[in-house]
């Protein structure tokens, strides 16, 4: 069962980011802070619900809650500072955007930052020990898995509407043959051999990049 709260503060904001092993499409991180008294009995983890769950649970948190934020950080920025800094700060941008600054922040995972020299604790786990970090994780996850259905449209070759950027072995199929996006995270490990990927515009695709075996 799933506990309110870490802390004895009174605005207690979790926070959890998704894609973090994506090799296309954004980090996405969000930040909640619930009321005491906010329960519901699908609320968990949301690598442990269907995706029909997530979908359900999304607009109640976003109603029930005080205050929620979501934040998107693209490939261009998780190449520069890397996937550890990048997941970082899309939940501290979360943690900024909350119209409610929250007292205390419980993060999900072993890693983060200090922000606004707000007290803060990780958990390992904590998606599937306490309600606002569930929430947050349901919350990043579903934005996240929407803004990769949009971007499916656009280069529907990788299936990122089925795959969501992770690396499956579809998606890395779709790297060989048609090379990378601007939306792949070019830092990664693209391809188990590791082809050298040139930039190239491959005219036949706009968007595309060329790949080059060597």
């Amino acid at each position: 069962m799933l506990i309110s709260r870490f802390s004895d503060f009174a605005f207690e904001a979790g926070t959890d980011e998704a894609g973090r092993g994506c090799l296309a499409g954004p980090v996405t991180a969000a930040a909640v802070i619930l009321h005491d008294e906010f329960e519901h009995e699908l609320l968990n983890d949301s690598k442990q619900l269907t995706e029909k769950n997530r979908e359900i649970l999304r607009p109640i948190i976003e109603e029930k809650a005080l205050c929620f934020a979501v934040t998107h950080l693209e490939p261009i920025l998780i190449d520069e500072i890397n996937i550890l800094n990048a997941s970082i700060r899309a939940m501290q941008e979360s943690i900024q955007k909350l119209h409610t600054a929250p007292l205390y922040i419980i993060v999900d995972g072993n890693r983060f930052k200090p922000i606004n020299n707000i007290p803060y604790s990780c958990i390992v786990k904590g998606d599937s020990k306490y309600r606002s970090i569930a929430a947050a994780s349901i919350l990043a996850k579903t934005y996240r898995d929407a803004y990769m259905e949009k971007i499916h449209e656009e280069f529907p070759m990788y299936n990122w509407k089925k795959n969501k950027g992770y690396p499956t072995e579809e998606h890395r199929e779709a790297i060989r043959k048609y090379g990378t996006t601007k939306y792949h995270r070019m830092s990664f490990r693209l391809l188990p051999d590791q082809l050298s990927l040139d930039f190239e515009e491959d005219w036949s695709i706009p968007g595309v990049r060329l790949k080059i075996t060597p």
